[in-house]
């Protein structure tokens, strides 16, 4: 699905800047009559750019279905390289493509700039597969979420019956299954709430960019980092500790930057909004 997004992304894209004529929008980037505004942005764009690899989140629960041989960690380490170069590629060519379409008009969302372009059918094919992929994607990228909230109130209520048990439920036409009433009203009201969110803060770039900034210093870069120095047995002050450290506390900085980004940016349209 995303590929397919992606191609259609890409190929209306540069369709646009043929029918052009030129590269819109400038090298500068996104032209602001104050320097305050430009910072923000840049700041907001470090967030985006923090989000587009969010899948460490779920990296251990993809390697823990991998069968061996060869061992997990040699596949996934191939699979991640692979992956990366793949969504590299096609961010970078979307971005540069989407921008000297569109110019200091580029919306977040790239499809919806060309709304009004035909092919109509073609935005419509791709607009369908990101809703199929943003539903896959939601489940998969809730699911550590659910296990966590599983694992503490099992361990915290051992006793209760609206944590633990299994209820068979029988419905017309259909087949019986189980279902357990904590996990039915936790992921019910887990699916509302950021739902109602959403609606909430309907800002692509900057609840992104937030979301980015949250997951990506903690979720890649600092567990990887301290697993990595329990695993080898790095030991403190040596060179490969250092080095490490400062790798770690830059990207620290990076999270911080996208964050507050990100946060000032949800915060001026929703003012902006309002007015």
């Amino acid at each position: 699905m995303s590929f397919t997004y992606s191609f259609i992304g890409l190929g209306l894209g540069i369709s646009t800047v043929i029918k052009n004529g030129r590269f819109m929008g400038s090298i500068t980037g996104v032209q602001k009559a104050k320097v305050a505004d430009k910072i923000w942005l840049i700041f907001q764009a470090i967030g985006d750019i923090s989000f587009s690899y969010p899948y460490s989140i779920i990296l251990l629960e993809i390697q823990d279905t991998l069968e061996s041989p060869p061992p997990e960690n040699q596949t996934m380490k191939k699979a991640s390289m692979v992956a990366i170069f793949i969504t590299t590629f096609f961010y970078l060519c979307c971005g540069c493509f989407g921008y000297a379409a569109f110019g200091d008009a580029t919306p977040g969302n790239l499809l919806t700039g060309f709304g009004f372009f035909e092919p109509y059918w073609l935005i419509d094919i791709a607009n369908v597969c990101i809703i199929i992929h943003l539903v896959g994607g939601y489940q998969i990228y809730s699911q550590p979420i659910y296990s966590t909230a599983d694992r503490w109130f099992t361990k915290k209520y051992p006793n209760s019956g609206f944590v633990n048990n299994f209820h068979k439920v029988k419905l017309p036409l259909l087949p019986s299954f189980e279902i357990n009433l904590f996990r039915f009203c936790f992921r019910t009201s887990y699916v509302i709430s950021t739902t109602g969110l959403a609606i909430l803060f309907p800002y692509f770039n900057s609840v992104l960019g937030l979301l980015g900034a949250i997951n990506f210093w903690p979720l890649a870069i600092y567990f990887p980092v301290e697993m990595y120095f329990v695993q080898k047995k790095v030991g403190a002050w040596t060179r490969k500790w250092i080095v490490l450290r400062i790798f770690s506390f830059a990207c620290f900085l990076v999270t911080m930057v996208g964050f507050v980004g990100s946060f000032e940016g949800i915060i001026s349209e929703k003012i902006r909004g309002k007015g």
